[in-house]
């Protein structure tokens, strides 16, 4: 009896046990023992029983080499299954983070279901957002779902991790700038565009909150790109600074409606902590070495901007 209960009876090679949906005991069992995922189930079975488990919880649970009836009756008992890794990155579109999460991972909800929840503007105002604003509840960390889960059950993982992020200390740093933390993250979202430079980042993000204050257009060139649905263009032309749409800042005072990409945290503390400064303006380099030059006046700005147009058609000669 010891050694069907604690002795690796199960599996001689590593498999997993799915579950769709909350399953009886006696259903899931025998189709387990049908699909031969589980060697015996007379033990598993016999424990389930005893500690009157009837319904088995939705999940995918690992059935490893020469595990025990015991210790997978005990996972199946308390619903400990083997979660999906999902790590979020700098994702542009709802399309994009469905796929994902439907294509990208093992998980039995599909990117178009997710896609589908993301639309939904009813599936999702209790989560604060709307499908223009959603993507800022992507906060860049890695999450561990179930398998099973569905796209109401993942939003609110992202929800959850949001609302734990945004301290009353963050809070109120983005009071002091003048913006909510959807607004930090669709500023965060232009900074994390402009540049990899992470010094850069906390002047960019002064510029830009100082062209906020005034009324000034914000003119970035990531949002006529954004606008553009062009994520691959590397430069910005007179005719992209044209299309019509909310999210052009050349042609819209203001913030865009929502994050034109997943921000990194590294770009939401550049906003939150953004120094200072009197900065109107700025342009890559002409020494094209990654760093930004910064402009308090338009004159200033327009001789650096001459230096880089210069420096660029030498390097195309």
């Amino acid at each position: 009896m010891c050694w069907g209960l604690f002795g690796p009876t199960l599996s001689h090679h590593q498999t997993y046990l799915y579950v769709k949906e909350a399953t009886p005991r006696n259903q899931m069992l025998s189709q387990a023992n049908k699909e031969k995922v589980i060697a015996s189930v007379f033990w598993v079975n016999h424990l389930l029983n005893w500690w009157k488990v009837d319904t088995i919880k939705k999940g995918r649970y690992k059935v490893s080499t020469g595990m025990s009836a015991f210790q997978l009756a005990r996972n199946l008992k308390n619903g400990n299954q083997a979660y999906v890794k999902l790590s979020i990155n700098r994702i542009r579109t709802l399309e994009e983070l469905a796929g994902k999460i439907g294509n990208g991972v093992d998980s039995k909800t599909d990117s178009l279901q997710l896609l589908r929840f993301f639309r939904n503007n009813d599936s999702i105002q209790k989560y604060g957002v709307n499908t223009q604003t959603l993507l800022a509840l992507a906060l860049p960390y890695t999450y561990e779902m179930g398998w099973a889960e569905e796209p109401a059950e993942i939003m609110g993982r992202f929800y959850k991790r949001w609302k734990q992020f945004w301290t009353p200390e963050k809070i109120q740093l983005a009071t002091k700038k003048g913006l909510s933390p959807f607004e930090v993250s669709t500023l965060a979202s232009i900074v994390e565009e402009e540049t990899n430079n992470e010094e850069d980042r906390f002047l960019i993000a002064s510029t830009y909150l100082n062209r906020l204050r005034i009324g000034m257009k914000l003119q970035a060139d990531p949002t006529a790109k954004y606008a553009s649905r062009d994520f691959k263009l590397n430069r910005i032309l007179y005719e992209h600074l044209k299309i019509n749409s909310p999210y052009n800042t050349y042609l819209n005072t203001g913030l865009p409606p929502g994050p034109i990409c997943t921000p990194s945290l590294q770009a939401i503390t550049a906003v939150l902590e953004a120094p200072v400064t009197n900065y109107l303006f700025f342009v890559a380099s002409w020494k094209f070495d990654g760093r930004t030059l910064f402009s308090k006046d338009y004159k200033e700005h327009q001789a650096y901007v001459k230096l880089f147009h210069a420096a660029q058609r030498k390097r195309l000669e």
